[in-house]
């Protein structure tokens, strides 16, 4: 019986390029848009948010940070409509035309339910002019999701190549999700929802790689908007020392 042909070792850099290797970040296999923050980019499969995939937004009852996070992709999404489903306030236009997200792109739709919410997230889905969704889903009994109406979403915005965003209370960390991608977001401890901070802190529950296991803390404030304060900041020392 001939002797077995002896084999050297498989080493990783032998392995085919397309198979994910789970020590280090997927390459996103379809198209991605940056989330305008370099570090958080850095933390992200393929680097940013990814489209044609369900991307879950958690956080505490009373806070509402999602548009700090989502509103720079947003605003880059293309030029058609960005259906929000559920938004728990009425979208001030002017402040998001501010930051690129022009007014005549805003479809603001009000169901009440969670069923109803899911629908309308699926429908906008499928409506071939939309460039963006982003769904709140409702707190309590009312906004409970099973895992099969989140996947139907994720097939949407996968078969017609849509940037999606559903935004749940941080409770349903514990839930099983098909969400290609899961965050929490928090104030630093201390803080209340309605205190102003300078930073957000963002925690990656699920991504296709290594665990995160350090929060990531993204400045509060626009660039641009830190800048102009900075520059008034500095002019306001300048007259008080020319006073002095």
């Amino acid at each position: 019986m001939p002797a077995l042909a002896s084999r050297s070792p498989v080493l990783p850099a032998d392995i085919h390029g397309g198979l994910w290797q789970a020590h280090a970040l997927a390459q996103a296999p379809a198209q991605v848009l940056s989330t305008g923050d370099a570090m958080l980019d850095a933390q992200l499969p393929g680097g940013g948010w990814p489209v044609g995939g369900l991307t879950e937004v958690l956080q505490p009852e009373g806070l509402h940070a999602e548009w700090r996070l989502l509103l720079p992709a947003l605003a880059r999404s293309g030029s058609g409509p960005v259906v929000l489903a559920g938004a728990p306030y009425v979208p001030f236009a002017p402040a998001l035309a501010a930051q690129g997200l022009a007014a005549h792109r805003l479809l603001w739709v009000c169901p009440h339910s969670a069923a109803e919410r899911l629908w309308a997230t699926e429908q906008a889905l499928r409506c071939a002019p939309v460039d963006a969704v982003v769904a709140w889903l409702p707190p309590g009994r009312a906004g409970a999701v099973r895992s099969e109406q989140l996947r139907r979403l994720q097939m949407a915005a996968a078969e017609h190549h849509k940037l999606l965003f559903v935004v749940r209370p941080e409770r349903s960390r514990h839930e099983a999700s098909p969400a290609v991608l899961r965050l929490l977001l928090a104030l630093p401890a201390g803080l209340a929802p309605d205190q102003p901070g300078d930073t957000l802190q963002v925690e990656l529950l699920k991504r296709r790689g290594p665990p995160c296991t350090q929060a990531l803390a993204l400045p509060v404030r626009p660039l641009r908007l830190r800048l102009l304060l900075a520059a008034s900041s500095g002019h306001a020392l300048d007259r008080t020392a020319e006073r002095a």
